[in-house]
């Protein structure tokens, strides 16, 4: 038994280069195309707000490639997360790009839409029944949150993806869907064994990502053997190792030798990485552990409307002493906006800061200790209700920081240096997860329908 694959790049609409893939296209026999299109680095607002992630230009550049090639073979092509988000706004937008593409390349094939936003009354329900479960960490949630929340997802295994591949669908276009579900997918149906189909899949989904040096993205290829897996990148100038396939389990995972998808647990302590060829690389040994079913809930709802100031510090006297300087600051801000606004509308907002050359990226959760006397960088934010009192608390807050006296100066100073003007930056609604909890379903297909579409 072989099954081979090809993932052409790590996120649709990241851009590969047309002739290596139509060049990896003619010379092997593939079984099937992927491509996962989501992502959560942007955050919460993609989801709440109804937005792609990459231009619709690049997403359908992309997606015309990757259907004339595939129809030219009659192969399945899949697409999970649609849009970026996966939620039924993003699975829509990813649907009408595929229509105006079937149009200008005068092609006819099948499309299986597969939403990913569950019912809410089976949320709820699933909630009383004790089956969703909090991840670490997790905010508090009740019923309200399950009803009320503007975009709820649940990350599909590959279950509905198959149920669409063999029902006669040319073209999958899945809502918000685990990465490794897409890939593993049809290696699942075909009889590789859940063990190789699923690690193959977890390195696949970001395509060629896990070559020596990641320099511009590109595809990955995969055939699968009776008991291994071989990976080797689209691009003949780049170059997998065991090191480069090894090293990809440390990435977006808490745990390189256990990592959760719906239906069971990846193990990868038993794994051998080898040498294939000068430049692709067999694995063997990942196992796969039955569990309960559950699939990922993420959450996007409305927390107001958010406006930033960024200013560097450069002052020595300041950074000499930069902590406790700066906590006197925060709270001669605080005093002076609630003076200028009120408690009562100060009290709707919140105000957070990072600070960029100490712990802006770990917070709390930074272990080292520095020592900075060159140069801080302090993001300031507010969120409020509304767009207009955002703007006003930080425009004071940000106001009263540039003027704070300093302890070893004597009159007016000018603390914070601004790379723009103005400083005050207005960025829009502020969405945020509100859910970081798994669904158990009482089988693959519970939260998910499958709706046709020829064209």
């Amino acid at each position: 038994m072989t099954v081979s694959y090809l993932s052409p790049v790590g996120m649709l609409g990241g851009g590969f280069t047309p002739e290596y893939f139509e060049k990896a296209m003619a010379e092997r026999d593939l079984d099937f195309v992927a491509v996962d299109s989501g992502s959560t680095d942007g955050g919460a607002n993609n989801l709440g707000e109804d937005r792609f992630f990459f231009s619709r230009g690049a997403v359908k550049r992309d997606m015309t490639l990757l259907i004339r090639e595939t129809r030219k073979r009659d192969i399945p092509l899949l697409v999970g997360s649609c849009g970026g988000s996966g939620g039924n706004w993003n699975l829509n937008w990813m649907w009408e790009i595929v229509q105006e593409i079937a149009g200008e390349e005068q092609l006819s094939f099948k499309v299986a839409l597969i939403p990913a936003e569950p019912d809410r009354d089976l949320l709820v329900r699933k909630y009383r029944e004790g089956k969703i479960i909090p991840l670490d960490p997790a905010p508090e949630i009740d019923e309200d949150t399950l009803r009320q929340t503007h975009r709820i997802v649940a990350m599909m295994g590959p279950e509905p993806i198959q149920r669409a591949v063999s029902e006669g669908a040319d073209v999958v276009l899945a809502g918000r869907a685990s990465d490794a579900g897409l890939m593993a997918a049809i290696p699942l149906m075909k009889g590789v064994a859940p063990g190789l189909a699923w690690h193959a899949a977890k390195i696949m989904e970001c395509g060629g990502a896990a070559v020596t040096q990641m320099v511009k993205p590109e595809g990955m290829l995969c055939r699968f053997d009776e008991d291994s897996f071989v990976l080797e990148p689209v691009s003949p100038e780049q170059t997998c190792t065991p090191l480069s396939i090894a090293s990809h389990a440390l990435y977006e995972t808490s745990n390189p030798i256990e990592m959760l998808e719906p239906g069971g647990t990846m193990l990868l302590n038993d794994v051998s990485y080898e040498a294939a060829s000068h430049r692709s690389v067999r694995v063997s040994g990942s196992r796969f552990e039955p569990a309960p079913y559950t699939v990922k809930l993420e959450g996007a709802a409305l927390q107001g409307y958010r406006s930033a100031v960024l200013g560097g510090i450069t002052d020595p006297m300041i950074l000499r002493d930069f902590d406790n300087w700066f906590e006197q600051a925060k709270k001669g801000a605080d005093y002076t906006v609630r003076r200028a606004l009120g408690d009562e509308l100060v009290d709707q907002c919140t105000v957070s800061y990072r600070v960029y050359g100490q712990n802006a990226v770990l917070g709390e959760r930074e272990s080292r200790e520095f020592t900075n006397d060159h140069e801080i960088g302090i993001f300031m934010d507010a969120v409020a209700p509304n767009q207009e009192l955002a703007a006003s608390v930080i425009a004071t807050i940000s106001h009263t920081i540039l003027h704070f006296a300093v302890p070893a100066w004597q009159g007016l100073v000018s603390n914070l240096a601004f790379p723009i003007a103005p400083h005050e930056i207005d960025l829009g609604p502020a969405y945020s997860f509100v859910l970081n909890h798994a669904m158990e379903l009482d089988h693959p297909h519970e939260a998910y329908t499958v709706e046709y579409k020829e064209l």
